[in-house]
């Protein structure tokens, strides 16, 4: 082979390389934005409300935010958590749900994307409580 023909092919591969990269840089952080939406419009809100009605039927829960996410534990168990945060090492951005639970030494932590891995702007209220109230599950049983 000729070395003009490795020198292209290695050329447009290191192109497509870099065009790749930089639309998959667009797409985490147009991602991110909606994310950013989500949280304070969506997310938040129900993680809260969720909370309220624990307390009041006597599971005191409370809701904290770290940054870029939203987390809801149990008050007498900080290793015990619900949480929603944005993954962006995949091909596409997506909401991830993320639970942990101990039960006496062992830890135990689950992971499921919300909304079929569509964009961030197309998850509902009704998608995040179902979530948060099926991981509820686990912990109220006890």
């Amino acid at each position: 082979m000729e070395i003009a023909d490795v020198r292209k092919r290695v050329l447009q591969t290191i192109d497509l390389a870099r065009r790749a990269a930089a639309e998959r840089h667009e797409r985490v952080d147009a991602a991110g934005r909606e994310y950013d939406l989500f949280l304070e419009r969506v997310a938040t809100p129900i993680f809260r409300q969720v909370a309220n009605v624990l307390r009041a039927e006597g599971h005191p829960w409370s809701v904290s935010t770290p940054s870029g996410s939203v987390r809801l534990s149990p008050d007498r168990s900080p290793r015990d958590y619900i949480e929603l945060a944005l993954d962006t090492t995949g091909e596409q951005p997506e909401v991830l749900g993320h639970t942990s639970r101990t039960r006496g030494g062992r830890v135990i932590e689950t992971e499921h994307p919300l909304g079929a891995g569509g964009p961030v702007r197309d998850l509902a209220e009704d998608t995040v409580l179902q979530f948060v109230l099926q991981e509820l599950q686990a912990f109220v049983e006890r």
